[in-house]
């Protein structure tokens, strides 16, 4: 599959607050961004809703786990491939290569 760029554009406050969240979901701008358009084309419209803890109440890693894995056995998030599920790790590794 090609790869190509996309740029948007926003508000440097709203960027780096997204990045920050987006960090927080444990993933990059670019990542989430990605996952969006995937589920949106799949499901044609936006199907599910991605949020951070309150900062008073932020979670643990495992806690944050063990609250997606209780949504998934709901049946509560979207369906994914094990391709997609394995090219956004692939993405999110090079992602992460290129940073450093």
């Amino acid at each position: 599959m090609a790869q190509v760029s996309m740029t948007v554009r926003m508000d440097s406050n709203i960027k780096a607050s997204f990045d920050a969240l987006c960090s927080e979901f444990g993933m990059s701008a670019n990542t989430a961004i990605n996952v969006f358009a995937k589920a949106v084309v799949m499901y044609r419209k936006i199907p599910f809703e991605i949020k951070a803890a309150p900062k008073s109440d932020s979670m643990s890693g495992l806690e944050a786990f063990q609250q997606i894995r209780k949504m998934a056995e709901a049946g509560q998030l979207p369906d994914l491939t094990f391709d997609e599920i394995n090219e956004e790790i692939s993405l999110a590794r090079e992602e992460r290569r290129l940073r450093k």
